[in-house]
């Protein structure tokens, strides 16, 4: 596996692969990897010759400074998780090397990204779009993999490539669970075991929900219930709880003329923010 730091040096490793005729996949973490990280990983292995992963704690995407800072940073115990897996090329930039000056352009993903984490975390989603539109400049791989625990995001970035032509495919790979059900994340590590327990509500409530779908509930009756479900849950705080149209993250009442259905889900297990989200093809 190549560490390597600087963009330049990268450049030109990944150059060196595409004149060999490999293609390119490529995985953007902030570290503090995990198993649902391996997962993207992994199907960036099955997909591509190359695999090129990034670690680097985006601030542009940070709005609470306090969130940046406790962000947990484990780049050699990621190292040696990562030289166990079918990774090529390891790409981690110091924010002076990524930022030489301070970026004057955003992106701006519009109404997309009005709401649910754009709503409670202004200026998030122009920070990703940054970050994520120099890594890809810079690695220019054939495909990249996202997770979609983080389905906001995912859809995000996809249209971003589509609506500026991007030359890669963005690829969405299933959540990665704890047995409890709790949505891997960097941020559970923060949890004590107390913590990661009672953050598990996120998931069950998410499953009440679905189970309410399937027999043909109604939405608004589910989603006050669930509510309830959180509000008196065990230190657990909810941010937000809102059902929409993938398509255009439109807040929905009512499910019967949907093709799909997301339901996502933010709140608070001992002041670690954790997001969530349930996604249904209904036809």
């Amino acid at each position: 596996m190549h560490i390597i730091g600087a963009l330049d040096a990268l450049s030109q490793t990944v150059s060196a692969f595409v004149k060999n005729g490999k293609t390119i996949g490529f995985v953007p973490t902030m570290g503090a990897l995990h198993d649902g990280h391996l997962a993207l990983i992994e199907q960036s292995a099955k997909d591509n010759d190359v695999t090129v992963v990034s670690i680097f704690v985006n601030p542009l995407q940070f709005n609470n400074l306090n969130d940046l800072e406790k962000y947990p940073r484990v780049l050699e115990d990621d190292i040696r998780l990562l030289e166990n897996q079918n990774v090529d090329v390891l790409f981690t930039p110091t924010e002076n090397e990524l930022y030489a000056t301070k970026p004057l352009v955003s992106i701006n993903f519009g109404v997309l990204a009005n709401g649910l984490e754009g709503e409670f975390r202004s200026g998030h989603f122009e920070g990703v779009g940054v970050v994520v539109s120099k890594l890809l400049h810079i690695v220019s791989p054939d495909r990249t993999y996202f997770g979609l625990k983080d389905l906001q995001q995912f859809i995000l970035i996809k249209r971003m490539c589509e609506d500026l032509s991007f030359a890669c495919e963005v690829i969405g790979v299933e959540t990665v669970r704890e047995p409890s059900g709790l949505a891997m994340s960097s941020r559970n590590s923060l949890l004590s075991e107390t913590g990661r327990n009672n953050a598990s509500v996120l998931y069950k409530g998410l499953q009440i929900l679905k189970e309410g779908v399937m027999k043909g509930q109604s939405l608004k009756a589910l989603l006050k219930n669930t509510r309830v479900i959180y509000d008196k849950a065990e230190n657990f705080k909810l941010e937000y709880l809102e059902a929409i149209d993938p398509k255009d993250f439109s807040k929905v009442v009512k499910y019967e003329d949907l093709d799909e259905l997301a339901v996502c889900v933010a709140g608070y297990v001992e002041g670690i923010r954790l997001i969530d989200n349930l996604y249904l093809r209904l036809k």
